[in-house]
């Protein structure tokens, strides 16, 4: 399996403390694709990461935390510029998580030439991942992305695309017209119900419909105007609090709607990479065959426990996550 974005520093807030005046910050490596890619690995997955780093201690310290999950970084080039970084200001209670990007001049934001070779890189490759953030980044990330989906393409690799919209970085119009270009040649595809309406353009749900009839019309209709894409998932949020959460999981495959348990989240410590978190569980089970519903089960346990670990990347085994989905209680496990 192949994945192609950034790897950045995020520093976080303790919970409690505002950016503004904390007076220490945590650190931990992240960046979408690679927490995909540690994600997949705990799987039993061989995943490459494609992306250019400093090489400086930043630099070498994310390559440290690829390798200790198995990701194999081979392809992580090294250049002038600096390390991508954001600022997590963790909320709590009423008070929202918010995110401060610090990513301009980065060493992957200043590619301007495509410095892999194709044939080395999609050699005995069955998958390749990438989110709408990398494109977002710069125009020629943009069309390294699109090149990257399209070369796939060419050589029968599945495609998956996590829409992964972030206002901070680009504006709607943008990703629209990048997205066009890049859809056509999806195979499973993490989109809801806000890019249906925001980015492709889908004309709103009746209002009388219940949530899940109004995200299954969504699936529906994407799937009309990208026959191509076999497989759409997200997930649906309640927010009590920062704290506190409800969590479903919804997966559109074969024209059928399906959907876990609703999950309750009464204290979480970090929900940042859940998303990656779950597109790893879809696609995990996406490539081993499980049926739809096992595959919807077991990608949103393993979120649901993204939101128990601090950092943005989660590595478990299978059994790990299985044993948390089949499981009615958080009891010690002896």
């Amino acid at each position: 399996m192949l994945t192609l974005g950034e790897l950045l520093l995020r520093y976080s807030t303790i919970k409690g403390e505002q950016l503004s005046h904390a007076a220490a910050l945590n650190l931990h490596y992240g960046g979408s694709e690679a927490n995909v890619a540690i994600g997949l690995s705990g799987f039993g997955h061989d995943v490459t990461l494609v992306s250019k780093i400093p090489d400086n201690s930043f630099g070498q310290g994310s390559l440290y935390q690829l390798k200790r999950y198995g990701v194999n970084t081979n392809q992580v080039h090294f250049g002038e510029g600096r390390m991508g970084s954001y600022f997590v200001e963790i909320g709590a209670g009423p008070r929202a998580t918010s995110v401060v990007y610090d990513r301009k001049s980065s060493t992957f934001s200043l590619l301007e030439t495509n410095e892999w070779d194709y044939n080395r890189l999609f050699e005995d490759v069955s998958l390749f991942h990438v989110s709408g953030i990398t494109p977002a980044l710069s125009p020629f990330l943009a069309q390294l992305t699109i090149d990257f989906v399209k070369e796939a393409k060419k050589r029968g690799v599945l495609v998956s695309f996590d829409s992964n919209y972030r206002g901070k970085l680009w504006g709607l119009p943008e990703a629209a017209k990048v997205f066009a270009q890049i859809l056509p040649d999806v195979d499973y595809c993490s989109m809801g119900a806000l890019d249906a309406v925001n980015i492709l353009g889908i004309e709103a749900a009746n209002r009388e419909l219940s949530e899940e009839e109004a995200l299954a019309y969504y699936y529906q209709k994407m799937q009309e105007k990208y026959p191509n894409i076999e497989v759409f998932y997200s997930t649906r949020r309640e927010v009590v609090s920062s704290d506190e959460n409800y969590l479903t999981g919804t997966l559109w495959l074969n024209e059928t709607y399906y959907t876990s348990k609703k999950y309750h989240i009464p204290y979480i410590v970090d929900r940042i990479g859940g998303g990656d978190a779950f597109s790893a569980g879809v696609l995990h089970g996406l490539l081993e065959g499980k049926d739809a519903q096992e595959i919807i089960d077991f990608a949103t346990g393993n979120t649901v426990l993204k939101h128990t670990v601090a950092g943005d990347a989660l590595s478990l085994t299978e059994k790990e996550v299985e044993l948390f989905v089949q499981s009615d209680s958080s009891k010690i496990n002896r």
